[in-house]
């Protein structure tokens, strides 16, 4: 079965917001980010609590908790106690929101620094583990582990990491997506946005070339799609990113946008064979 889950605070920063695009649109998990302008990993465990009963009231899981673990320099200034720090207290987050999973990345300015990524993300992954939670790498362009030759690094050096696909952050790295498209069957779930390889606009699932529907056909296995679509600035896209987003379709409003990412990619699924059923899609 596939699962769908979004980013929904690019619907609105606002919790009911989140949980009205969410609704709206069908989905019942959430990778949670942020919430009313604050960084899931800045939200006290108080105010977590707050969010999961209302999340509850609404049947509303969270599937993970993207964060920015592992966002941050391994230049001067570099502190490992305060990396671990984050994420002790990202591993409490999820035993509040009953979630196993952490969205992570490998670092700025790591790409001479191998052996220390890899020491870093197995120390994480041991953390991690005793409070009975997963690490799941994001490749994101500019940290260590951007291109598919060094997410298979980490896939072969840090024992016990896992791995999340996402298409359009490979091709605006310069990657070529059947060059990606293996490393696809290594990942725990993915990232669904798409992009323009030769303009670098982000547009729905389908429309650019980061080959969803071939992710899709070789998906064969119970699974989560995460929309992450990026199709309008959203509350906090600088803090997330820090690029300038380039868009080819325009929307009224974040709510709009979001709704057609969502309607995007659940046309994909009826497109290759998937019809759904008890909260999911399966292939007929």
């Amino acid at each position: 079965m596939i699962r769908l889950c979004a980013f929904s605070d690019e619907a609105s920063a606002s919790l009911d917001g989140q949980i009205k695009a969410l609704k709206r649109n069908g989905i019942y998990y959430t990778e949670l980010r942020g919430v009313d302008g604050v960084n899931v990993a800045d939200i006290t465990e108080e105010n977590a609590e707050k969010i999961k009963n209302k999340l509850d009231e609404n049947n509303i899981k969270v599937w993970s908790l993207g964060s920015p673990y592992g966002k941050v320099s391994l230049s001067d200034g570099f502190s490992e106690d305060k990396l671990f720090s984050q994420l002790h207290r990202l591993c409490r987050l999820c035993r509040v929101f009953g979630c196993g999973r952490i969205r992570v990345f490998s670092f700025y300015q790591a790409y001479d620094k191998k052996e220390k990524v890899f020491d870093l993300l197995r120390r994480s992954v041991g953390i991690a583990r005793g409070y009975g939670v997963g690490l799941y790498h994001e490749n994101e362009k500019d940290i260590y582990g951007d291109t598919a030759e060094r997410v298979k690094e980490l896939y072969d050096n840090v024992e016990g990491l896992k791995f999340v696909y996402d298409p359009a952050n490979y091709i605006q790295c310069g990657e070529d997506a059947d060059k990606t498209l293996p490393l696809a069957s290594l990942a725990s779930y993915y990232h669904i946005k798409d992009v323009i390889a030769k303009t670098g606009e982000l547009v729905p699932a389908g429309h650019g070339d980061g080959k969803i529907a071939e992710i899709l056909k070789r998906t064969d296995s119970d699974t989560t799609l995460t929309v992450e679509p990026h199709l309008a600035v959203f509350s906090g896209y600088a803090e997330i990113d820090g690029r300038e987003m380039k868009n080819k379709y325009k929307f009224n409003s974040n709510d709009e946008a979001f709704d057609a990412a969502a309607a995007a990619i659940k046309k994909l699924l009826v497109e290759n064979g998937y019809v759904y059923e008890n909260g999911g899609y399966v292939k007929i």
